[in-house]
């Protein structure tokens, strides 16, 4: 019997191999094909959004397995929905709301051996069905323009692509709103430029949870301030209703964390002191407060996951 196990187990580890080389020989054979999607270059997402002061709802991997109702071992929770809204948004077509997505699409050449082995695997296993989703003919943008640092073989474009994001916020009202541990800007420079800084801090696990919360919360601020979300596919959902109603709202995503990696000049992606990173082992164990009393100062509203939905101001 316990041969019998071995090598029921033996032939599924062969056949999971097996998949996964035709799911990277496929996502290879179909990259940059006619008809995958219009992506523009990071560069070119940045320039726009500076010329024309647009929104911005970023899609990567997570939110197409949200989108798609695939099970994953996240920060948040699927719900019919969120996936619903994301459905909605991806085919969007709004004069200054950008919707972007991975260039996992194209060929990867430019791309480190990590990141090309994840994205022609996953891309040759989910590639048509998350072009299913999208709207044919639409200009989409470039989710990495938040992501511009760690994946990349070529890091000397890196400094360019910082200096443009923060030309985004440059002299500008930011109300940051953010998971609890998420922490942008602090121990770096980069929101040294803006104007003034408030955060709207919502749950770090589940914050779609306390979407009408976080929604009314960000009304009750300043229409003309800069809007910059980091609360995974929430950000995406959120960038767009504020953009709806009058103001300019990007999802900014992993920029912070990206800027650190790049400020260390890191080659592979490592923890960071007082701040959550979820795609590194043991990158969520930090603590709850942080007794920093520029960034106390900063926070406007808490948003809690409690039973009650008690909102803190």
């Amino acid at each position: 019997m316990n041969l019998y196990w071995k090598n029921l187990s033996l032939k599924r580890k062969v056949a999971g191999k097996l998949k996964g080389y035709y799911y990277s020989w496929l996502g290879k054979l179909q990259a940059g094909k006619k008809w995958n999607p219009k992506i523009a270059s990071i560069e070119v997402t940045l320039e726009k959004i500076i010329k024309d002061k647009s929104s911005v709802s970023r899609y990567g991997d997570g939110e197409y397995k949200w989108m798609a109702g695939i099970p994953q071992n996240s920060f948040q929770n699927s719900s019919k929905e969120m996936a619903e809204r994301l459905q909605e948004i991806i085919k969007s077509e709004e004069k200054n709301h950008l919707v972007c997505l991975s260039d996992g699409f194209s060929k990867l050449n430019y791309l480190n051996s990590e990141a090309q082995g994840f994205w022609y695997h996953f891309m040759g296993e989910h590639r048509k069905r998350w072009i299913a989703f999208l709207k044919s003919g639409k200009q989409y943008y470039n989710t990495n323009m938040t992501r511009p640092y760690m994946d990349y073989l070529d890091k000397t474009p890196c400094k360019h692509r910082f200096d443009l994001l923060k030309e985004i916020w440059k002299n500008r009202d930011v109300i940051l709103i953010e998971g609890k541990k998420s922490r942008l800007g602090i121990g770096n420079d980069l929101f040294s430029e803006a104007k003034s800084i408030k955060r709207i801090l919502a749950p770090a696990m589940n914050a779609y949870d306390k979407y009408n919360e976080i929604f009314q919360t960000a009304m009750e601020q300043d229409k003309e301030a800069l809007y910059l979300i980091a609360l995974g596919p929430t950000a995406t959902i959120l960038a767009y209703d504020l953009y709806k109603s009058g103001r300019q709202a990007i999802d900014v995503g992993h920029v912070d964390i990206e800027y650190e990696w790049f400020l260390r000049g890191a080659g592979r992606k490592i923890r960071i002191p007082n701040k959550y990173v979820n795609e590194v082992n043991a990158g969520n164990g930090v603590e709850e407060n942080l007794e920093d009393e520029k960034y106390q100062s900063q926070i406007v509203a808490r948003i809690e996951l409690g039973e009650s939905g008690k909102r803190e101001v």
